[in-house]
């Protein structure tokens, strides 16, 4: 008695009860929560399978170097020299003991700061020129052959003429970052602009957008994955672009430390920056990657 029965109607059934009573809800039991450590367990195993096949091909290949230049007759030092002639650079980046006898750490972010403003410049010129050039046939048609011959040119090319007109290391050194980075920037937002489907363009002319509003509510999203690539191209290309210029113009960047040293025979202090530059270059391409991933919402490439 008193347990609920369908009864059948015409549009479906019906749960009732005998006892005429609605019949209870029992609350369905709640799921178990994960402990915390099946929640790590599964990070862990991706950290690990992300982590470990790099480790061991730099261990391998550290094995090899030692190997091979361990002899009398090699002319580079082997991974042990260089950690007893470069331990100080290794260990400690950020020490200060003068206006030149600095740690790589605060080379590498004199560096850092000529390579922001040139690429920061760089986004913004190469973004908007981008633009101009994928929806206007005429600026295509005019600008697209300057920038292809422009491009080629290689960035040391420029550091004379920008010497010659800035009369100053620093700006020239911005000057060459601006213009090695710029011509990826302009090339694929200019493809990313003539790829927008043309139903986002006619929902544009229904809602009446002008130019402005068309540019950052349609053209911009629509071309993010595009524009986030030619940013990932362009911050590696200033990066190379700022390591090569140091050593002309001199200062405390990466780049004239390099030269330094290499003047001074310490090769051991040129292979710990050339560690430097590797890792730094790698930090600003997957930051790019994760500003873009997120921006775009996973569309554009990692």
């Amino acid at each position: 008695m008193g347990q609920p029965v369908l009864k059948g109607t015409t549009e479906g059934a019906t749960l009732v009860s005998l006892s005429g009573k609605p019949p209870e809800v029992v609350p369905l039991p709640a799921p178990p929560s994960k402990s915390l450590a099946a929640r790590l367990v599964p990070w862990a195993r991706g950290a690990l399978v992300n982590l470990l096949p790099p480790l061991i091909t730099v261990a391998l290949i550290l094995l090899f170097w030692q190997l091979a230049a361990h002899g009398p007759q090699s002319s580079l030092p082997p991974p042990t020299k260089i950690w007893e002639e470069a331990k100080d650079l290794i260990v400690e980046p950020f020490y200060w003991a003068g206006s030149q006898d600095i740690g790589l750490g605060w080379r590498i972010l004199v560096s850092l700061q000529r390579v922001a403003i040139g690429f920061s410049l760089a986004a913004v010129v190469g973004v908007l020129l981008g633009a101009l050039v994928g929806q206007s046939v005429w600026a295509m048609r005019g600008l697209d052959p300057v920038f292809q011959v422009l491009r080629t040119v290689p960035p040391l090319a420029w550091l004379p003429l920008s010497l010659a007109a800035f009369r100053d290391s620093q700006p020239s050194a911005i000057f060459v970052i601006f213009i090695t980075a710029i011509w990826p920037i302009i090339i694929n937002t200019a493809v990313g602009i003539r790829n927008i489907p043309q139903d986002y363009r006619n929902v544009a002319q229904v809602l009446r957008l002008n130019q402005v509003e068309f540019f950052y509510r349609i053209m911009v999203p629509s071309a993010a994955p595009y524009i986030f690539t030619g940013l990932r191209i362009g911050v590696g290309l200033s990066w190379l672009a700022i390591v090569a210029a140091e050593m002309l113009t001199g200062g405390v960047g990466i780049g004239f430390f390099i030269w330094d040293a290499w003047n001074s025979s310490r090769l051991s202090d040129i292979i710990v920056a050339l560690v430097y530059i590797g890792v730094v270059g790698f930090l600003l391409d997957r930051l790019v990657a994760l500003i873009g991933h997120v921006v775009t919402r996973g569309t554009a490439t990692n």
